[in-house]
C-alpha cells in the first residue's frame, strides 16, 4: 500500500512539475489572447501574430519570464486583468507555444 501511495505521489509531483500553470484555465486564456493580444501582435509581427512567440530572439525564456511579460502587457495596455487571468493566458501560451516544464 505504501508503495502505491509513493508511486502516485511521484506521478502527481512529476505531472505538476511538467505543468507550470496546471491550475490555470488555458481555454479562458485563449479567449483573452484572441480578444486583447492578436491585433497588436499581428500589426507588429505580421501573419497571425504568433511570430512574437516563435521568433528566434524572443524575450521570454522561462515560465516566470512569461508571466512577467504578460503582466507587462497587462499594465501597458491597461487591461486590468486579475492574477488568475494572467495565469490563464500563461497556461494557454505555454501549452501552445513555449512548452516550459517548470
Amino acid at each position: 500500500m505504501k508503495t502505491l501511495f509513493f508511486t502516485c505521489l511521484l506521478v502527481v509531483s512529476t505531472w505538476a512539475t511538467a505543468q507550470p500553470f496546471a491550475s490555470a484555465d488555458a481555454t479562458a486564456g485563449k479567449a483573452l489572447v484572441d480578444k486583447h493580444c492578436i491585433n497588436c501582435h499581428t500589426e507588429n509581427f505580421g501573419g497571425d501574430g504568433s511570430g512574437i512567440y516563435t521568433r528566434e530572439y524572443r524575450k521570454v525564456k522561462t515560465s516566470k519570464g512569461l508571466v512577467a511579460q504578460i503582466r507587462n502587457c497587462n499594465t501597458m495596455l491597461g487591461l486590468k486583468w486579475f492574477e488568475d487571468e494572467e495565469l490563464n493566458v500563461a497556461s494557454y501560451l505555454n501549452k501552445t507555444y513555449y512548452k516550459f516544464t517548470e
